[in-house]
């Protein structure tokens, strides 16, 4: 569905019913509605190696819900700059932070304000001082030009109104010859024919 195809309206209505889902979840527990494998049992089933996640504290990785593995498609190396692109309560930018070792750096932005504290909680049980996170959106991010080596997003471009916006500005802040990892859902099905439950289904 195209960005122009929804009016400000829907455009208010779905930003609110994602800001409402996903404040709810970082406040009320991760694996809180989702239908999806979350915490320790997904990443096991989304293919997560053991030696990945050493180091990352069992509360920490209790929290996870992404719906793939952004790190199945290439390396991080040490000394790298990072952007994790939607990066709720701050799992995959955790493990970035470890890949790129002290001389690297990673930096975790999300839409809702309730899933950065969560993340800054997540960041206090790790000890990790190479990490930041903030709130912001895809669709604007607040870095210069060709900022990062990596950006990693997981789950979220689906939720995105203007996808093509956001992958332009992941491309801006994205040094030349860069890595975009993105692991996320598809449409395997038509939408409803109906406006007002499109706009409903978007955030489901």
């Amino acid at each position: 569905m195209k960005p122009e195809e929804l009016s400000e309206s829907d455009r208010g209505a779905i930003r609110e019913g994602i800001r409402r889902k996903y404040a709810e979840v970082a406040q009320a527990g991760t694996g809180c509605g989702f239908r999806y494998p979350t915490g320790k049992e997904g990443l096991t089933k989304l293919g997560y190696p053991p030696e990945l996640l050493q180091g990352i504290p069992d509360p920490v990785l209790a929290s996870f819900c992404g719906v793939g593995n952004p790190f199945s498609l290439g390396p991080i190396n040490p000394g790298e700059t990072v952007l994790d692109i939607g990066c709720g309560v701050g799992v995959d930018t955790l493990v970035a932070a470890r890949l790129v070792g002290p001389q690297g750096r990673v930096v975790g932005i999300d839409a809702t304000a309730e899933m950065i504290a969560r993340a800054h909680a997540n960041l206090a049980l790790t000890g990790l001082a190479n990490v930041s996170f903030a709130v912001a959106s895809a669709e604007a991010l607040p870095f210069p030009d060709d900022e990062f080596e990596v950006a990693l997003s997981n789950g979220v471009f689906n939720l995105l109104i203007d996808k093509e916006q956001a992958l332009s500005e992941a491309y801006r802040v994205l040094k030349p010859g860069s890595r975009l990892m993105l692991a996320d859902m598809v449409l395997v099905q038509e939408l409803p024919k109906e406006q007002a439950a499109k706009v409903e289904n978007w955030f489901q």
